[in-house]
């Protein structure tokens, strides 16, 4: 990205002020950065944890598979997902605040005497898995928004910071230059009056 700008002091001025702002913002920047990276370690070990959980919570009633052919499944359903959402490092994600189940009503003289263990099953598992989707979800916003912010960092000291520092050196050095050359122009001028003035009072003597 190449640094617009012109060689006159209203240029220096608007160039130095862009540098300011940038010098004093990148530290937040980068503090937000820090914070939205940590963030994302803690939220891929969460969602670590719960795949494992719902893996061994799985793996755990192996022994039922045969069971569950005998199972009706239509007595529990997910009736809701209440869900908010908050500002991590000034990034809004979604936040999984309940699950309402809804559990249709069973004979348990007719029923196998295991239903109830594997209706606490199934919601244990539901929610762990539902869990384990909203955490993906979060991370997917704060990987985003962190990959945004790396990037508005390395804009700012790899290219906008040096590129700013580097207009502001050219245009201090051709406003010196143009400064100097008007002062030697005045010297040859004045001089030049000088000669003029001395040739003509030797020729009115």
């Amino acid at each position: 990205m190449a640094i617009k700008f012109q060689y006159n002091r209203t240029s220096l001025q608007q160039q130095e002020k862009q540098l300011k702002m940038r010098v004093r913002t990148l530290p937040t920047i980068k503090s937000k950065e820090s914070a939205l990276r940590l963030e994302v370690k803690k939220t891929k070990t969460e969602a670590a944890n719960l795949e494992r959980k719902l893996e061994e919570g799985i793996s755990s009633y192996h022994h039922m598979v045969g069971l569950w052919n005998e199972f009706d499944t239509s007595l529990i359903t997910v009736r809701n997902v209440r869900l908010s959402s908050k500002k991590i490092a000034g990034v809004l994600v979604p936040v999984l605040d309940g699950i309402d189940f809804e559990v249709k009503s069973f004979s348990l003289f007719n029923s196998p005497s295991w239903f109830s263990e594997g209706l606490d099953l199934l919601k244990v598992l539901a929610t762990t898995g539902i869990e384990a989707e909203f955490l993906g979800l979060k991370l997917d916003f704060l990987e985003y928004a962190r990959k945004k912010t790396t990037q508005k960092v390395n804009l700012f000291e790899k290219v906008q910071i040096p590129g700013y520092k580097d207009a502001i050196r050219k245009i201090k050095r051709y406003l010196e230059d143009e400064e100097s050359l008007s002062k030697s122009s005045q010297k040859i001028m004045r001089a030049n009056i000088e000669e003029r003035e001395r040739k003509e009072k030797e020729a009115a003597l």
